[in-house]
């Protein structure tokens, strides 16, 4: 397709998504952008979904925080760099516990949020509703579901540059981007 006809199939589906959200707040389907500021390979505006009944919501924007992938990337315990997620965000993988748990073990070792991504590395496309278990637990932070293939091309990206963690811009008012200038991830249709 030629590149216009892209670009209008973008902000067609931009449109679609915000003019479906109501004015107060996050809930279910919709979405929350973060932009990777560092490493420059992935400085690319990323799509999440905010967890659908338990979890905190943002009322700071972060220009930028460190994005830390927790140790063990399932954070189903007790973290080897628990140290490196305080008072930042931690990228986590899915599997092992509830998403709920793992939430808690982020807010525990005193992280502002977590970003819970897919173990499905092929997945760009479908977002899961991540809902409380059945425990009767709570979490202050926001929790955020990131498709498989971004959380996967965020930790490729830093294993190759030897890098801790990347740093990020969260969240991102995506209405004040024009189209033709927001840099999304390229394996990922939007």
């Amino acid at each position: 397709a030629a590149p216009g006809a892209a670009m209008l199939r973008r902000s067609l589906w931009l449109c679609l998504c915000l003019c479906s959200c109501p004015a107060r707040g996050l809930r279910i389907h919709e979405y929350l952008y973060f932009q990777v500021l560092s490493p420059g390979d992935i400085r690319y505006i990323f799509t999440a979904t905010p967890a659908k009944d338990f979890g905190g919501v943002f009322n700071t924007r972060y220009e930028q925080i460190h994005l830390v992938p927790a140790d063990p990337p399932e954070a189903c315990g007790e973290l080897n760099n628990g140290v490196f997620i305080q008072d930042q965000i931690a990228l986590v993988e899915r599997g092992g516990c509830s998403f709920l748990s793992k939430t808690r073990v982020i807010q525990e070792s005193g992280g502002r949020a977590v970003i819970i991504a897919d173990n499905a590395y092929d997945n760009d496309s479908f977002y899961i509703e991540m809902i409380q278990d059945s425990t009767r637990r709570t979490a202050d932070i926001p929790a955020l579901f990131l498709l498989g293939r971004d959380g996967y091309m965020i930790r490729r990206s830093l294993e190759q540059h030897g890098l801790p963690w990347a740093i990020i811009s969260i969240p991102v008012n995506v209405t004040s981007i024009p189209t033709y200038e927001m840099m999304q991830p390229p394996w990922t249709f939007w």
